[in-house]
This record gives C-alpha cells, sequence and structure tokens, in this order.
C-alpha cells in the first residue's frame, strides 16, 4: 500500500496549477444520462471516484472514453437502470444517478450509498424531493427504488441546503413536466456549474446559486459539451500549503469569488493574497496569527477547508476555536495532528487549538479525504519526516498533489508501505 513521506521545513515557491473540481464533474457526468447521444466534459481530474462513475455509467450501458483531460460519453445504448452496491458504497455521490434515470426512464434503482465516514449524509431530502414530484420511493434491501410515469415540477422545500441533494432534485427537475421551485437550495459554485451545463442541454434554469432555483422542465434533453470549473478546495489547500510553509505561490485557477470565505480568514491570519489575472498569488507570513473559524453552507467557511486550516491554526501565535457545523464528526485528523506535537482539545463540535511554534514529523494516518490534505499542510511545515498511510482517501480528490507540490520545492514523494 501507498504512503506519502515529507520532509518538511522547506517555503513553497512557484507556480501550480488547480486541476477540474472533482464536486462538480460527479453531478456534470451523471447529468449525461439525461439525453441519449454524446456529450464531452472537458478538464476532468484523473482520480478514483471520478473512475467509478465512469465504470457505473458503464454498467448503465454508456460508452466512457478519455481524451487527455475530457471524458466522451455516449449514453445511445443505455440498458440498466440499478446502481450496484458494489460501486455505490465507494462513493456516496453515486446517488445522483437516482434523479436523472427516474426523470428519463420513470424508474431506478440506486444502493444506499457509502463514502467517508465524517458523519451521518442520509438521503431523505432527495426522496422527498422526488416524491413531490410524483415518484413512488421504496427501500428493498439496500435499494432506494423510484417509479414514475413521468415527474412532475412542484414546489419543494428542503429541511438543510443539501449539495447532492439539491444536484438530484435539479436533474429530475430538467426533465419533470411543469416548473419545479427549489427553495432553500444550496448556493455552492458547482451547482452553477451543473445549471449551466443544464441549460446547454435544453432545461430553463434560473436562480442557481441563490436559495431559490427555479427550474422549467423541458421534453425532451439535448446531450452537451462543458468545461468543468476548477477545484476550489484543491485551491484552497494550495494556499495554506503556501501559506504554512512562508512561501511564495502562484495559484493558477484559483478563483477569488469562489473562495471569499477562506481568504478572509487567511488574510486575518496574516497572509498576503492578491488576484492576478490566472489565478491567486499568496504569500505566507513569519507566523502566522491565530483566527477563530465557524463551517457552514457556502458562502460561509468551507467545511471541506476545516482541517487544513486547522493546520495552519496549529503553528500561528495564539490561540484559536475550530466550530465544525456541517458534518458531525469531521474532527478524526485531531489525534494524527497531536502525533505531530500539535496542541488541540475537543469538545463537542469544537476544537480549541493553541498555537505553537513548530510540529515534528510523524507516522499518521488519513482517516478521510481532507484529514489527509491536512496531514500534508502541516508535514510541509514540520521538521524531520511525516509518513502518511492510507492515503487511497486522499486519490479520492487530489490528483497528483504530491507531484505539484514537489513542483512548488517541496521534498515529497509517494513511497511503498515499508
Amino acid at each position: 500500500m501507498d504512503q506519502i513521506e515529507i520532509k518538511g521545513g522547506r517555503p513553497l515557491r512557484g507556480e501550480i496549477d488547480v486541476s477540474g473540481a472533482k464536486n462538480a464533474a460527479l453531478p456534470l457526468l451523471f447529468a449525461t444520462l439525461l439525453a441519449s447521444g454524446e456529450s464531452r466534459l472537458g478538464n476532468v481530474p484523473q482520480l478514483r471516484d471520478i473512475a467509478t462513475v465512469g465504470k457505473l455509467l458503464e454498467i448503465f450501458g454508456a460508452e466512457v472514453e478519455r481524451e487527455g483531460s475530457a471524458l466522451r460519453i455516449d449514453t445511445r445504448g443505455l440498458v440498466s437502470v440499478e446502481a450496484p452496491y458494489e460501486l455505490v458504497k465507494t462513493m456516496r455521490a453515486s446517488v445522483l444517478a437516482l434523479g436523472p434515470l427516474t426523470a428519463r426512464f420513470g424508474h431506478a434503482r440506486v444502493s444506499l450509498p457509502g463514502g467517508c465516514a465524517i458523519g451521518a449524509r442520509p438521503i431523505n431530502l432527495h426522496l422527498k424531493g422526488l416524491e413531490a414530484m410524483g415518484a413512488e420511493i421504496t427501500l428493498d434491501h439496500g435499494y432506494v427504488e423510484a417509479r414514475a410515469e413521468r415527474l412532475k415540477g412542484a414546489r419543494i422545500y428542503l429541511d438543510i441546503p443539501t449539495v447532492t441533494g439539491t444536484e438530484n432534485l435539479l436533474m429530475a427537475a430538467a426533465l419533470a413536466e411543469g416548473e419545479t421551485v427549489l427553495e432553500n437550495a444550496a448556493r455552492e459554485p458547482e451547482i452553477i456549474d451543473l445549471a449551466e451545463a443544464l441549460v446547454k442541454m435544453g432545461a430553463r434554469i434560473e436562480g442557481a446559486g441563490s436559495d431559490t432555483i427555479h427550474i422549467q422542465g423541458a421534453d425532451d434533453l439535448a446531450p452537451y459539451e462543458h468545461c468543468t470549473m476548477p477545484d476550489r478546495i484543491e485551491a484552497g489547500t494550495f494556499l495554506a500549503a503556501a501559506a504554512v510553509t512562508g512561501g511564495d505561490v502562484l495559484v493558477h485557477g484559483a478563483r477569488a469569488e469562489h473562495l471569499e470565505a477562506l481568504l478572509a480568514k487567511l488574510r486575518e491570519a496574516g497572509v498576503e493574497i492578491v488576484a492576478e489575472a490566472d489565478g491567486l498569488r499568496v504569500r505566507g507570513p513569519e507566523r502566522l496569527r491565530a483566527v477563530s473559524i465557524k463551517t457552514s453552507p457556502h458562502p460561509g467557511f468551507p467545511t471541506d477547508m476545516q482541517a487544513q486550516f486547522m493546520a495552519l491554526m496549529c503553528l500561528a501565535e495564539g490561540t484559536s476555536v475550530i466550530s465544525e457545523n456541517v458534518f458531525e464528526n469531521r474532527f478524526m485528523h485531531v489525534c494524527e495532528l497531536q502525533r505531530m506535537g500539535a496542541d488541540i482539545s475537543v469538545d463537542g463540535h469544537a476544537a480549541t487549538v493553541r498555537g505553537i511554534e513548530g510540529l515534528c514529523g510523524a507516522p499518521v494516518m488519513a482517516t478521510d479525504l481532507r484529514a489527509s490534505a491536512s496531514l500534508i499542510v502541516a508535514g510541509l511545515a514540520a521538521e524531520n519526516t511525516t509518513r502518511i498511510s492510507r492515503i487511497y482517501h486522499l486519490d479520492r480528490g487530489y490528483e497528483r498533489i504530491e507531484e505539484k507540490l514537489a513542483g512548488l520545492g517541496a521534498e515529497i514523494r509517494r513511497v511503498k508501505e515499508s
């Protein structure tokens, strides 16, 4: 099994490219199920989750072919509407097949999802929304089954602004009869990216990016050609890595409008960030200042950057409080940071971080995708060598991260577990 080995203490300098956003590409791939024909999605990162969706689309009967950084998906030969447990258990985003398949074929059978162990992420809001649109939902032997002659537009209020729930219902509504209104919808940039692709397919959508989205369903949708937005969480991770090492890095593809809450907190911590033509330049201070954060749905501070920001605060001057308000089990990286010398105490949904002058490299274990990234950020700043195991989590969301960081002067490499 592979590990990541880091010899820390080197300031990062240079330029780095952000890959396409995994969390945008996944729903965009499932959107191809809404139309018969050949779609082409550009700027698609080569990640385990992307490969898993490709296999799932092939099980449905689609042809999926990679052409460099693009994927070509031909959905003319779909023969199945069942997403089996063997694939769905590895990635909860597979539930995004439910809306498109029900909308186009009137039937979908999808295994209950798996994914990172960062807390309960139920799909009840997806199911309530589909029921409001006329689908009959049954749960049987670990599978969700949805049936409808044709979905009909409805006014749907989401109890919480769920991202995948908004995406699933947005895709279903694109082929439903009449108008659907999603209230308290998620506002993430990935929602806007999906809506733009659905409009290219022939749907009429207004309000994507706000908490109320109006969708006028079409009788038929066409294949699309679209370029995936850059990954804002990967960009944020690179900003954090440069900041914690006192580096000077230009992050190509980082968009300030996608990262406003994070940028505000980094600047408060003493980090210099300047917008340039193709990205953001970040310069880390001699020492960071302690800053408290509270995660919340977009446009608040992203939960997917909480772990990486905590790694920064481990070395900041002063005491910070990190409050996690999105997922109830997202402090599993704390124990691993403590192994590196971090002074952190957890009380419920809040972690108090007392900054120290230096971390020390240690053998640590990744517990989920973003925890993996936080350990890389910490390892880059730590003295001596850090070895991170269970990096298969990392490969779900970061494309060649060790190669990219090595290009900035980091002493980082992938090694076989000894």
